[in-house]
């Protein structure tokens, strides 16, 4: 039975009665001190209709979008909180995000976005924030990757400025110690259950061979590869990224079975020692995330349910509201 949930409303009662309680967890509307749930009900009512189609249409266009946009989503709340400043340009008086080093050459989605933002000011003009554009579209990337629906609380301000420095200190590094990664994840409002739950978003996408080349040839200046890592995945790898300066910017899925499928696999490879970034391989050598782990790699159901709590809880990092911010009528830039 495939555990992909496009929305409660599609989904027969007997089927819904069998599935851990994806609702209940969540924290009621209100809590976080801005909108509700249907908060765009009456001044966008198309809105959600517009994310749906322009994501599938991106995800069609490009099937790596899907975990771009979610992606986008994290680096986002990670810096200033939720507030879309990673969208902002670069101009004479703001230095952005985009060219921070997790995010130069490496983050993308931001057309897309654009071009999501363009159609809702059709529809509802100077209505709907970047910010909230930005988190239901990557609930619905995952979506359409066959992963979970969660409920996205409404009603996010857009940010004025960004955070260069923040972003190139505060975003977790694939090759930083699990220690220092949930650290970050603390210093958000987060826990170390968040840190494994959330890096199963690495079950759909890439990763630059920079981002773990380190691994496969001399790791930690032993001439030898990362004994974490499993032999058996070393010939691809390293036929991917050859020991030469010019293969660091090649892409290797992140999970090799299921390449853009939501699914748990991602826990699996761990289990089998072929986690892909050593910060992902990691969560093995902690008791508490290990045990986290095994049962994900176990029970796609807990995982689905998991990540859709812990990523509406990731979207209520530090957001603007009330007269906080600004509707951005253009989400590369803030407005005159």
């Amino acid at each position: 039975m495939s555990h992909k949930l496009f929305s409660f409303s599609t989904i027969p009662l007997f089927f819904i009665c069998c599935l851990p309680p994806l609702v209940s967890s969540f924290p009621s509307a209100g809590r976080f001190g801005f909108g509700t749930y249907d908060f765009y009900a009456r001044s966008c009512p198309y809105l959600p209709m517009i994310v749906t189609n322009d994501v599938q249409t991106a995800i069609r266009n490009d099937n790596r979008m899907a975990a771009s946009l979610l992606r986008l989503h994290f680096h986002d709340c990670f810096v200033n909180g939720c507030d879309a400043s990673i969208l902002l340009d670069d101009t004479d008086e703001l230095e952005g995000e985009k060219n921070a080093l997790p995010n130069r050459n490496s983050v993308r989605g931001y057309e897309v976005i654009d071009s999501i933002k363009a159609d809702v000011e059709k529809a509802c003009p100077s209505t709907v924030s970047c910010v909230d554009i930005l988190a239901l579209a990557a609930r619905e990337a995952v979506v359409q990757s066959g992963g979970p629906f969660w409920p996205v609380q409404l009603g996010r301000r857009d940010g004025l400025t960004a955070n260069k420095a923040a972003a190139n200190s505060e975003l977790p590094s694939p090759i930083e110690p699990l220690k220092n990664i949930t650290a970050k994840f603390i210093a958000k409002g987060l826990d170390i259950k968040d840190v494994a739950v959330l890096s199963g978003a690495h079950t759909v996408g890439f990763a630059q061979c920079f981002t773990f080349k380190h691994r496969l040839f001399n790791y930690k200046g032993t001439g030898r590869p990362d004994p974490a890592l499993d032999s058996s995945a070393l010939p691809n790898l390293q036929s991917i990224c050859p020991n030469q300066d010019s293969s660091n910017t090649n892409l290797s899925p992140l999970d090799t079975a299921s390449v853009y499928r939501f699914d748990n696999g991602y826990y699996t490879n761990l289990m089998q020692s072929t986690g892909l970034l050593e910060s992902d391989q990691a969560l093995m050598g902690d008791s508490t995330t290990a045990a986290l782990v095994r049962a994900y790699s176990m029970n796609p159901y807990l995982f689905s349910s998991d990540f859709a709590v812990s990523m509406a809880k990731m979207g209520n990092i530090g957001v603007l509201t009330g007269q906080d911010g600004e509707i951005r009528k253009v989400c590369r830039s803030v407005n005159n």
